[in-house]
């Protein structure tokens, strides 16, 4: 009897994932945790094996669909059973040619219809999530119909509208773009977010920075101040903790960490990502600097793990690096805080009763109102910027 392999629970809360590619075709032999597909959570890309060997018989979710836990990924007949293909998509083509209507076989004009946007229910559904209109289309399957290819090209091209004002363009909503737009909507709708700000006077951490980053580039590690950044955080929750903690909605409890996982949000091709830093306050600035270069290079390139990217208690961003000054960055949910770093730039600086050229750094600090109050966020956000300006006091460990 053939074997329904559904899509397992994969832990973490996650109930869904978008079939990102598959590494198997129907036919084709398998072995018993094979890889045969990669499924795109609101995490990462995940790899699913196979739990048992045999042939494939049908998929039955298609590159680009979406499959909740539990439903039917495909279908294996197991070793030893005989694996009979199913033509099911040319059956159903060749019932909906047959297809009559109630007072006899339907007419010329309808039929050329139906024909025009004839597709199996997966291809209807790829060109659901990709938003493209199967009767714009061009089929190049059996009788004209379209075909999967036909709907990835479709939605290659700019899509042709008009609204009342003029033309426009639809983009689908997908993939990781989908699950940050998803995952911002429960961060937005859950916590009560108030952002504070303020500006920081960098300049002997720059002059650090400047003296030490050559000799680690020859030994592979580009140094950001990012590791620097993470420090000061780490820091100042040993002060702050309840900046470092979540929300247990169900028993209206604060949850304090007793641990400091920083996440790091990484611009990628495809959208923010956000691999977190373990126990940061356990590491130096040079193992944080080669950690963050590794993680960041891993999620560029889609080949990060789940577990790299789970756990966070706090999450900074760095819109600096592409010109930011100050936003209000959203809370990294379940976090209740995020600190986001502007833009550096030199600014005149009152120090020690004289008007200096100094280097400033924008800060935004993102906090849950529901957790902590303002005194607390400030006091916090001054802590840090304290460890920044005298950066020594970054390797002095709080008591």
């Amino acid at each position: 009897m053939p074997f329904d392999f559904v899509l397992p629970d994969l832990g973490e809360g996650i109930t869904e994932g978008e079939v990102r590619k598959w590494m198997v075709k129907p036919g084709e032999p398998v072995e018993e945790h094979q890889i045969v597909l990669e499924l795109e959570t609101d995490k990462a890309v995940v790899e699913v094996p196979s739990p048992k060997k045999g042939r494939v018989l049908e998929i039955k979710k298609e590159e680009g669909e979406i499959a909740k836990v539990g439903e039917t990924l495909m279908t294996v007949a197991l070793e030893g059973e005989a694996a009979e293909e199913k033509p099911e998509a040319e059956e159903k083509k060749a019932e909906q040619r047959k297809s009559v209507s109630v007072v006899g076989v339907l007419p010329e004009e309808e039929e050329e219809q139906k024909a025009e946007v004839l597709a199996t229910p997966a291809v209807r559904a790829l060109a659901r999530e990709l938003g493209v209109r199967l009767e714009t289309l061009k089929g190049s399957g059996p009788s004209g119909s379209i075909t999967q290819e036909d709907v990835k090209r479709g939605a290659e091209k700019p899509a042709a509208a008009e609204d009342r004002l003029g033309p426009v363009e639809r983009l689908p909503l997908k993939g990781l773009r989908r699950t940050i737009a998803r995952n911002l909507m429960i961060s937005q709708k859950t916590t009560v977010s108030v952002t504070g700000m303020d500006e920081a006077d960098i300049t002997e951490l720059w002059d650090l920075r400047e003296r030490e980053k050559k000799a680690l580039q020859a030994k592979g590690i580009h140094l950001t101040f990012l590791p620097f950044f993470i420090k000061a955080v780490q820091h100042s929750l040993a002060e702050h903790p309840l900046l470092n903690a979540s929300v247990d909605e169900a028993k209206e409890e604060i949850i304090l960490k007793k641990y400091c996982n920083i996440g790091v949000a990484v611009d990628t091709p495809e959208g923010l990502m956000v691999p977190v830093i373990r126990d940061a306050g356990k590491k130096t600035i040079l193992e944080l600097a080669a950690e963050i270069q590794e993680l960041s290079r891993k999620a560029r390139e889609r080949k990060i793990t789940l577990e790299e990217m789970k756990g966070s208690t706090f999450t900074i961003t760095n819109y600096g690096h592409f010109g930011g000054i100050f936003a209000t960055p959203v809370i990294n949910y379940p976090d209740v805080a995020i600190l986001g770093t502007g833009k550096i730039s030199d600014k005149p600086w009152v120090k020690d009763g004289r008007i200096l050229i100094r280097k400033i750094l924008p800060l935004s600090l993102t906090f849950d109102h529901r957790v902590t109050d303002g005194v607390d966020a400030s006091l916090f956000l001054s802590k840090i910027i304290n460890y920044l300006e005298d950066p020594a006091l970054l390797f002095i460990e709080s008591a």
